[in-house]
């Protein structure tokens, strides 16, 4: 589906489908109606340590027996690291870990979601800064988490593969200001942001600011709704978001990449979350301005 006629193509996270295999979110995401998929890098779907070149061909199957696209490769997270479901430290370890071996890991398995997202077709890989650390300077992460990208540039631009920064509420880098400088710091065009529109809702930001202060940089978007400023993520339709004043700032500045809906709070009805997100976004954006 083309949202609002602007060249934006709306996708749906895997991450809500975490009770389910990566093959039957596929489906039932494409079967549902939208356009493309962003794919969780991590357990229980694709977790890139542990996908074989047979793992990779069946995904394309898949994808290619389902007609759709493949939006993002979601490699924020890494609970697949610790063999087990384990909610924190939810993205740990991160390209800003003060311990050099776990941030090595954490390279490299960047570096195999940049390739695996290449075979896809995927435009981006999502990554984030981690959480600050006890006992480690902010200014001391944001070095360790430069050193990381700029290892990762030569990969990203050697794939094609476009690395999107994502701030959130309490990680290292948490606002638009530290996502514009720490990328103008980086100056590479393989870096840019993935934007979660419902992130910068809870800190208050203007998208009026957001949107067109990072303009080309912007490779991927997230969207859910929020209320009341919770970071929650909710069935758009549910919160307090404008969608519509949303979708005038991207098309403000021909934004004509992928807008994810991204509902991992609503593992135990994704079906239902997809269909009612796509409802109530065909009805606000796909209507012109």
């Amino acid at each position: 589906m083309i949202l609002g006629g602007s060249g934006m193509k709306l996708s749906f996270s895997t991450n809500a489908f975490v009770r389910h295999s990566l093959k039957d979110a596929i489906e039932h995401i494409a079967r549902i109606g939208y356009e493309a998929v962003e794919i969780l890098a991590d357990v229980p779907h694709l977790y890139a340590d542990h996908f074989s070149p047979d793992d990779l061909r069946r995904l394309k199957d898949v994808l290619r027996s389902s007609r759709i696209a493949v939006a993002n490769i979601n490699a924020n997270t890494a609970m697949g690291f610790y063999g087990r479901q384990f909610w924190e430290p939810l993205f740990e370890p991160s390209l800003a870990h003060p311990q050099e071996d776990l941030r090595k890991w954490r390279v490299a398995y960047t570096r195999k979601c940049l390739e695996i997202a290449s075979a896809l077709e995927a435009p981006s890989v999502s990554i984030t800064s981690g959480r600050m650390i006890s006992g480690v300077e902010p200014e001391e992460s944001l070095i360790f988490l430069r050193d990381s990208i700029e290892q990762l540039l030569g990969d990203a631009r050697k794939y094609g593969v476009l690395l999107g920064m994502e701030y959130e509420p309490g990680l290292l880098i948490e606002r638009y200001e530290e996502l514009v400088a720490f990328i103008d710091q980086v100056a590479s065009p393989y870096l840019g942001a993935n934007l979660d529109l419902g992130h910068s809702h809870v800190l208050g930001e203007d998208p009026w600011t957001v949107v067109p202060g990072l303009g080309p940089r912007i490779f991927h978007v997230h969207l859910e709704d929020i209320k009341s400023r919770k970071h929650h993520h909710l069935i758009p339709g549910q919160g307090d978001m404008d969608f519509t004043a949303l979708r005038r700032c991207l098309e403000s500045i021909e934004y004509e990449g992928f807008v994810t809906v991204e509902l991992y709070t609503c593992s135990h009805h994704p079906v239902e979350a997809a269909r009612r997100s796509l409802t109530h976004l065909q009805r606000v954006f796909a209507v012109s301005s």
